[in-house]
């Protein structure tokens, strides 16, 4: 099978296409033909291998997995002999290591479900690692309750797109934070007011939330603490920290902070799991959501949708077709 391949730490020039065997399955494998696949942040971090204490999982010196990508969607291509939940010829879609390639195996109790119907191979590649961050962040962490003020920065990007429609199916006041060429995007998927960045500081509004959902951190800890209600909860999935520590410095002062104030300001790592999946799949197919996909890319323009993502400011997601 024809698989994005990297050996070498550095940008995304040293990605290579190469010829691979196809992945072997067990008695609870599923092997599924991938159709498309969506880039992540993580690709460009891996790809980099920074922050630099990521390399102490990836590989010191060169990464041990020489494959990128995780999110797929596609067809069964065949299951092992234990499986009973997937059949061949089922369309699907999850969570798979090196999923820029034409075949993934995912164990059948793995982060795989069935695709949404209704979906495209595209937008269903889209939803899984930012939907379920988004998902993770406001239903699990931050408890949101019907009625509740939110407030989504960085509202047009993968995991803000999707964070806007879940908080409004949750029955929230949602106001979401982009710059001008998105605030239309952003009005479009239910927020219910839009801040444009460019021309508003909307930390000094005055208005108060009790949730915020910080996914560019250009702005402090306490800058965002005085928009909570007392009771509010701030959480964040992004952060400098340099080439070092990157997110785990501010995981690490959100940590310390939360010792010491009213506030709520959990940390989390998104948990990939078939659970979530069909809780999108529901939401999706109610018509509550609906992923927002800039660009495709071909399977041989890995490197220019990674270069494209880590430039920063894409429209929801950039997805690969295979």
């Amino acid at each position: 099978m024809k698989a994005v391949r990297r050996h070498v730490y550095g940008s995304p020039e040293v990605i290579e296409l190469e010829e691979v065997p196809k992945p072997e399955i067990g008695d609870d494998g599923v092997l599924v033909r991938v159709r498309a696949a969506a880039v992540n942040p993580g690709d460009w971090h891996l790809l980099r291998g920074t922050p630099y204490v990521l390399r102490a999982v990836s590989g010191l010196s060169k990464p041990k997995v020489p494959g990128l990508g995780a999110d797929f969607a596609g067809v069964v291509e065949a299951v092992g002999k234990g499986v009973s939940r997937f059949q061949p010829g089922e369309e699907v879609y999850g969570c798979a290591p090196g999923s820029f390639a034409e075949y993934v195996a995912v164990p059948e109790g793995g982060p795989i479900a069935a695709k949404p119907a209704g979906l495209t191979f595209e937008q269903a590649a889209a939803v899984p690692t930012s939907a379920m961050t988004a998902l993770q962040a406001l239903r699990d962490k931050a408890g949101l309750e019907r009625g509740q003020k939110v407030l989504v920065n960085g509202a047009a990007g993968g995991i803000g797109t999707f964070a806007v429609q879940l908080a409004k199916a949750f029955g929230a006041e949602v106001t979401g934070v982009c710059g001008s060429a998105n605030v239309e995007l952003v009005r479009s998927i239910g927020a219910d007011h839009v801040i444009d960045y460019t021309k508003e500081d909307f930390t000094r509004t005055g208005h108060r939330y009790d949730v915020i959902l910080d996914n560019i951190a250009n702005r402090t800890v306490g800058e965002c603490r005085r928009l909570l209600t007392p009771a509010g909860a701030y959480l964040s999935n992004s952060g400098g920290g340099g080439r070092w520590v990157g997110v785990m410095g501010r995981v690490i002062r959100l940590n310390l902070t939360n010792l010491f104030v009213r506030h709520t300001l959990p940390t989390f790592v998104t948990r990939e799991n078939a659970a979530d999946l069909a809780a999108l799949r529901e939401l999706i197919e109610a018509g509550e959501v609906t992923p927002v996909v800039e660009r495709v890319f071909p399977l041989a323009e890995v490197p220019e949708a990674i270069a494209h993502v880590e430039r920063g400011h894409a429209k929801g997601k950039v997805v690969i077709a295979l």
